[in-house]
């Protein structure tokens, strides 16, 4: 006798306040003695492609999906007048693994391994949102190199944004692993449009990567131009190791100073722009940068009438002359280098702010100074 596969359902009475009627306990197994399935209550069928019959309750498949509801108010009967509901095109165990999840609630880690893909799939095609999320989150932490086309695909197909974006982010990063793939075979033989949106994709992230390596060199040299522009203000009010205000005397340092790492170079184009003499006839490129540095000074300084800084105020008076030329991009440095600024200080921590930073490096200077003092004593 041909051996019938039987799947039994035990209805179990929940609460009273609980908004599902049944719960299922599925059991397969192959008995020749049964031409039938045998359950106490069940008033419909789900019917597989591989043939097999589901006993389930009307009432739970509706209450769980508004589309399986639809479904059961068209569905035709079958054998003593029991509604017939077709799931096609999935294994029987994905199936069952699905139904389970209608009456449960619950989906194993073990159904996930296995049937992830298919519940996905039914999760949308029924429009059951909360094992959509399941199966989204599910099969985001089992992506590899061989099933990320696959799963891609069924992310476009069912409308799964946060699913696709990851399996793109997985393809960006492993696209050489990846196109020696069977999907991908697959994908360019029958799905090109997808192919081409991949590669867009690709090319748009490449792009945006290398935006942001300009922007963040750009705001280096922002970064580079606020403290040269803090240096400067330092050498002329201050004075340093061989630069300084013409009422004070440079400290004849040895060492570097220390509290800005432009301070140094600084000098140097200092002495060299008050002794150049291809200066006055333009020719100096070296001169052509100090000019502009103190023009930025002159742009960012709003006590030019007591600045020490030369040609401050010669500057100043300049720009409130009215004569454009270049005055709107030279605008735009301008904002870009307070800004800068600004974004420094505010991402310093209160104790590295500028002035506990002065402090705490002349500290660093005056221990260095004793330590060199107790050598030479020795």
């Amino acid at each position: 006798m041909e051996e019938v596969q039987i799947v039994r359902v035990a209805a179990i009475n929940s609460s009273a306040n609980s908004s599902s009627c049944y719960r299922c306990a599925f059991s397969a197994v192959k008995d020749p003695n049964f031409g039938g399935v045998s359950v106490s209550e069940a008033d419909a069928r789900i019917l597989t492609s591989g043939g097999l019959r589901i006993p389930v309750h009307a009432k739970v498949l509706a209450s769980a999906s508004s589309v399986l509801e639809n479904i059961l108010d068209r569905a035709p009967r079958g054998r003593k007048s029991k509604k017939i509901v077709p799931i096609l095109g999935v294994p029987n165990d994905a199936v069952l693994a699905f139904v389970r999840y209608l009456y449960s609630s619950r989906c194993l880690e073990e159904e996930m391994d296995n049937y992830g893909i298919h519940l996905l799939a039914l999760s949308h095609v029924f429009s059951i949102p909360q094992l959509k999320l399941r199966c989204t989150r599910g099969l985001a932490t089992r992506l590899t190199t061989d099933n990320v086309v696959d799963v891609l695909q069924l992310a476009r197909l069912c409308d799964a944004p946060d699913l696709y974006l990851k399996c793109i982010k997985l393809v960006s990063q492993d696209l050489k692993v990846i196109e020696k793939t069977e999907g991908w075979k697959f994908l360019q033989d029958h799905d090109p449009w997808l192919e081409l949106e991949i590669l867009q994709f690709l090319d748009e992230a490449e792009s945006r990567q290398k935006r942001r390596q300009r922007e963040k060199e750009a705001q280096g040299l922002y970064l580079q131009l606020s403290e040269a522009m803090e240096s400067l203000e330092h050498i002329c009010t201050e004075g340093c190791t061989s630069v300084g205000p013409h009422d004070k005397e440079p400290n004849k340092s040895k060492r570097p100073c220390q509290k800005f790492s432009t301070c140094q170079g600084l000098q140097l184009l200092i002495q060299h722009f008050a002794t150049c003499r291809k200066r006055v006839l333009g020719r100096c490129s070296r001169c052509g940068r100090m000019w502009q540095l103190f023009r930025l000074h002159s742009s960012i300084c709003d006590q030019s009438d007591i600045c020490k800084v030369p040609l401050c105020r010669q500057f100043k008076l300049k720009t409130q002359s009215g004569k454009k030329g270049d005055e709107a991009r030279w605008n735009l440095l301008v904002r870009k280098v307070v800004a800068a600024k600004i974004m420094s200080s505010l991402s310093l921590p209160k104790p590295l702010m500028r002035k506990d930073r002065e402090q705490t490096r002349l500290q660093e200077q005056e221990r260095r100074t004793m330590e060199d003092e107790d050598v030479h004593f020795l």
